[in-house]
């Protein structure tokens, strides 16, 4: 089994919100998650816009777990090296 990190879409339309999420790689985006690490929302203020859980990121990263590009954007914003 292969885990990713990734965006999930929540939100209605044209107001999108996404939860960062570990899920087996073989699902799809909609699919269950394992776990949330965090949340992303592109339409708040600034320094609203992204809320993580760096202990639990780093921990499934030891574990084996890959971040997608967008994730791995999200967390070089926030200052998480991974």
């Amino acid at each position: 089994m292969s885990v990713k990190i990734r965006l999930k879409r929540m939100g209605s339309s044209k107001k999108p919100f996404y939860r960062i999420v570990v899920l087996d790689s073989t699902m799809s985006g909609k699919g269950r998650r394992i776990e949330d690490l965090g949340t992303y929302n592109p339409r708040a203020k600034e320094n609203q816009v992204v809320n993580l859980n760096k202990e639990s990121i780093l921990e499934w990263v030891k574990k084996g777990a890959i971040a997608t590009a967008a994730v791995q954007g999200l967390l070089k914003k926030a200052g998480v090296k991974v």
